[in-house]
This record gives structure tokens, C-alpha cells and sequence, in this order.
């Protein structure tokens, strides 16, 4: 199986073993042996699930440093519309945009504006009517990965647009390199970003061979550094391009909401939307065109990389949005090829359930997972390590684990063998009863 880069990684120092992070994960993909937690690659979807329930701070996404930026002559941001709820209300779109300039970077483009132009394309496609029902949104890759190990059979459901995120890193390099400010190779595009499978996005896209952001910075890490750029710079407001729609997506229904169709749904939180998924696999989901699917409660501003709570930052983001719709900002999308914004690769399944290559090897483990899962009492404890006695069974098979990792299992093997023990007492040979050697003893006498 393909293995591709991991954003989500564990600091073995941190972990205490507990098993928070094995009953949240939406893809079992945790496990805890010797009394540390365990990610399985092939199954880790970059969610950020465990990051945000760990009490201990042991998970934790790898993002660019920021200092990265000057390994290019020409460094460009462009901000998730996340961001802008991050700061207190008094700080405009402006403040921040101009902020990042003052960081160090050339240019700034706004992540909103290339969503407005991702809606546009979705529009397009809905009223073309060429399509699968529903549609389901491709800008969460955490969903996108998701579908590819639990739902492959909606992978053709997927909207196959590129992200608002590389859209908008198209645009601005394009721009660059066409006005001769910069050459292509002295180009670095820097996503800020809400969350880890954005990271993972770009350094292993799955829609294309190479993503054209170069690099991504967690919110969390250039927070406090933009917090003291913007309270000493001017605010430019020539920076603010994007219009109330664009800026909405950070928030879960934005992207609904632009589509201007009552014919959609939105869903927020990864295990909510494995419920929605599963509804739409039994084709239970009427009379619904459009699925917005967002892995973190709230939307992106509920990502683990932000730094303020979702629900204030949904507050903050409201009055952007506001004061966007009071603006006069230019209905014109700078796009119009919209062919260029299609996935140039087919997604595919990476089934992470399969016991064995060969089939008729895997159809015996099956019946033996099976078999075991039965015998296993059923209660989901995750003593074991195992999220679940099915995870557990199946680890047996796969020759991961052991029937008495069960602590039920190993209790009953204990007791069983406490009865062997007295049973074996009983039938004691007569050379070594203790009664019969205090006897002959007096007899001696």
C-alpha cells in the first residue's frame, strides 16, 4: 500500500497512554502497546481529531517554520479566511493583510477571493447537471481522505475542484511571474493555515502530482508575530479583494450558502459527517444536490490549529463578513478558464481493511476475525489498546495482538488457571504429601 506524508505525528515523551485518542479516531487508526499510542499510516487521515482531544499535548501537526519564507526571494501569503477570526474585532481586514506584509512577505492574496471563483465553478457544474447526487465538497482533504478508506464508493460523488487554497496560489503566482516582478523559481506561496490536512494536502496532494503552494504555516505559530506586525503597520485597504461569500467559508455553511441553491446540506465535525456519509452510501439523502462536509466542529475556524475558541471566532468573523457586504467589492472573478482548476488525477481507494493480498488467505482471516470477535465480550473498553473488540480481533489476526490483551479474556484465562492450579494441589503425588511425611515421621519415632 502507498504511503504518503503525515502531518499528525506523536511526541512519545508526552504520551501517557491513556486512550482518549483510540475512541475519538474516525478511522481507528490509533492504537496504544507498551503504554505508548501508535498512528498507523495507511489508515491516518490528518483529521487533527487526536490532536484536539489529547489532555496531554502528544499529538502534534508539523507545519513549516516560519523562517522557511526566506528561502525565496519573493515570499507571498495567502491567508485562510480562518484567520481574520482570530484577532478582536477592532482589527480590520486590513490591519491583518497589512500585518503579513510587515512579516516579510512581498504580497498577500486572499484565500476568500479564489473561493468565490471555486463557487462559481461549483455553480457551473450543479446547473449543467452533470453529476452524481449529491455533489460532496472537496475542500476539506480530511473528508477527501476520509471517502478514500471508508466510502470508496462516493469517490465519485467528490467535487473534483481544486481547494480555494491552490486556486488562490495559481492566481498570484501567475500574476507574479506575468508582470515580471519575480521569476518562478525565486516564487514562494505560503498557505496560513487552520489545520493539518491542509499541510498534508500540499506535500502530498492527492489530486495532482505537486501542489503549487510551497509551503504552509499553522495560525498558532504566526499568531503572536502577526499580532505585533499589525500594531505597528498601517493598514492598507487596497488589500481587501475578497467579498462577503469568500470570507464566509470559514465557517461551516459558507460554502453552501454561496452556491444560492436550497438544495444542499451542510455537515461539521468528522464523525458527524461519517453519519451523512453513511446516509448518502444507503441512499437515504433526498432531494440534496450539494454536501458540504467540514471535519472539525464549526468549520475551519474549529481547526486545531487555530488559537481562539470557534464559537468567538464565528462572532469576530461575522462582522468581516458584514463590513465585506457593506464594501464595494468588485463582482468580477479574475477567472475564467475554469478547466484549469479541475483535478488532473482520478482519486482512488486506499482500502485499509484488507487482510491479505490473496483473496482466499483474507476470506480465512475474515471468518477468523470474526469468529473472535464473538468470543470477545463486546464493550468497546479500549483497555486492550484497541478502540474497538472488532479493531481488536482484527489486530489478532493481522498478528498484532493477543486474545489476553483483553483484560476480560486474560481474567478468565487467570481464574482458569487458579483452577487448574488447586485441581493439580489435589492430586498431589504421595511421595510429596505433607500429612503422610509428618506420619511416617512419628512412626520413626
Amino acid at each position: 500500500m502507498d504511503k504518503y506524508f503525515h502531518s499528525v505525528t506523536l511526541d512519545e515523551g508526552r504520551c501517557r497512554g491513556c486512550t482518549n485518542c483510540i475512541k475519538r479516531c474516525p478511522t481507528e487508526a490509533i492504537r496504544v502497546r507498551k503504554s505508548k499510542a501508535r498512528i498507523i499510516n495507511e489508515r491516518c487521515i490528518d483529521c487533527g481529531e487526536c490532536i484536539r482531544i489529547c489532555p496531554y499535548h502528544a499529538k502534534k501537526a508539523i507545519s513549516d517554520p516560519f523562517e522557511s519564507i526566506l528561502s525565496y526571494k519573493y515570499r507571498i501569503a495567502i491567508p485562510a479566511p480562518t484567520l481574520y477570526g482570530q484577532f478582536k474585532s477592532n482589527y480590520t481586514r486590513a490591519h491583518i493583510l497589512s500585518g503579513l506584509k510587515g512579516l516579510g512577505f512581498n504580497e498577500v492574496y486572499e484565500v476568500a477571493r479564489a473561493a468565490e471563483i471555486v463557487s462559481e465553478a461549483t455553480r457551473r457544474i450543479i446547473e449543467e447537471e452533470n453529476f452524481l447526487r449529491p455533489l460532496i465538497s472537496s475542500a476539506c482533504p480530511a473528508v477527501v481522505r476520509l471517502i478514500q478508506v471508508r466510502f470508496p464508493n462516493l469517490i465519485g460523488n467528490i467535487l473534483k475542484l481544486e481547494s480555494p487554497m491552490e486556486v488562490a496560489a495559481k492566481i498570484i503566482k501567475k500574476e507574479i511571474i506575468n508582470k515580471n516582478i519575480a521569476q518562478p523559481d525565486d516564487i514562494g506561496v505560503f498557505f496560513i493555515t487552520p489545520c493539518a490536512a491542509k499541510v498534508t494536502s500540499v506535500k502530498a496532494p492527492y489530486e495532482k502530482a505537486r501542489s503549487a503552494v510551497d509551503g504552509v504555516i499553522a495560525i498558532n505559530d504566526i499568531f503572536l508575530k502577526l499580532t505585533n506586525a499589525i500594531n505597528s503597520i498601517k493598514p492598507d485597504k487596497s488589500l481587501e479583494q475578497a467579498g462577503f461569500e469568500g470570507i464566509r467559508w470559514a465557517s461551516s455553511g459558507g460554502e453552501s450558502l454561496a452556491l444560492g441553491s436550497d438544495k444542499h446540506l451542510a455537515v461539521d465535525g468528522i464523525h458527524n459527517v461519517i453519519t451523512i456519509l453513511e446516509e448518502i452510501e444507503k441512499d437515504r439523502l433526498e432531494d440534496v444536490d450539494f454536501v458540504e462536509a467540514l471535519a472539525c466542529v464549526g468549520g475551519c475556524l474549529g481547526g486545531p490549529l487555530t488559537v481562539e475558541n470557534a464559537y468567538v471566532a464565528k462572532t469576530r468573523l461575522k462582522k468581516h463578513i458584514d463590513n465585506a457586504k457593506k464594501g464595494h467589492v468588485a463582482k468580477h472573478i479574475p477567472f475564467d478558464k475554469y478547466e484549469e482548476i479541475i483535478w488532473t488525477s482520478d482519486l482512488k481507494h486506499r482500502p485499509i481493511m484488507k487482510l491479505d493480498e490473496d483473496i482466499a488467505a483474507a476470506m480465512r482471516k475474515l471468518e477468523r476475525m470474526e469468529k473472535i470477535n464473538m468470543e470477545l465480550p463486546g464493550l468497546d473498553c479500549g483497555a486492550c489498546g484497541a478502540p474497538s473488540c472488532r479493531a481488536l480481533a482484527e489486530d489478532i489476526v493481522r498478528g498484532n495482538a493477543d486474545e489476553t490483551d483483553c483484560i476480560f479474556k486474560l481474567r478468565s484465562k487467570v481464574r482458569d488457571l487458579a483452577m487448574q492450579m488447586a485441581e493439580l494441589e489435589a492430586k498431589m503425588p504421595p511421595v510429596m504429601d505433607r500429612n503422610m511425611t509428618n506420619n511416617e515421621g512419628d512412626d520413626r519415632k
